[in-house]
């Protein structure tokens, strides 16, 4: 009973200190979003949170004047480097609504650096759903460049079916 005890308070504590305080940060971030980047699908949390139960509870919320654009959440990560990561189709889709890009995925420090013509890469996972920079304008830098190669796909795409 005693463990019982100890892991209801441990629930608790998290909910109360940590993944409710992190909506207000979120919704501060979402109000901020077209300062941290014109497109508006780019939001940058102050440090590390909960924010995916709250980024879909809000667009629902927010459906006719957010939707679905945040495409990239970055953020602070314990060590004090930056995390960009692609937001996922729904709470519990491990797709992504926009992968970090394909070329850059599963590549590391300077070969990623180098590829991406951004300084302070650490790393993007094989799957493209999260990287991270030594930097915040690194990662922000990181994730409008994906935006940027996303439009360029898109565009070359819509092209070749036009042909």
């Amino acid at each position: 009973m005693e463990m019982i005890g100890r892991e209801f308070l441990d629930k608790f504590h998290y909910y109360i200190h940590q993944w409710w305080p992190a909506r207000a940060l979120l919704e501060k971030a979402i109000t901020k979003r077209f300062e941290t980047d014109p497109s508006g699908s780019i939001i940058a949390l102050e440090c590390s949170s909960p924010w995916r139960d709250h980024l879909f509870d809000i667009e629902k919320e927010q459906k006719e004047t957010l939707g679905d654009t945040i495409k990239y959440v970055i953020y602070a990560d314990a060590s004090k480097s930056w995390r960009i990561q692609a937001v996922p189709l729904s709470n519990k889709s491990f797709e992504n609504r926009l992968s970090l890009p394909k070329q850059w995925q599963g590549l590391r420090d300077d070969e990623l650096s180098a590829k991406a013509n951004i300084p302070g890469c650490i790393f993007i996972h094989a799957s493209g759903f999260i990287g991270g920079n030594a930097t915040y304008d690194g990662a922000l830098a990181m994730a409008r460049r994906s935006l940027e190669l996303a439009n360029t796909d898109s565009l070359s795409s819509k092209r070749k079916s036009d042909d």
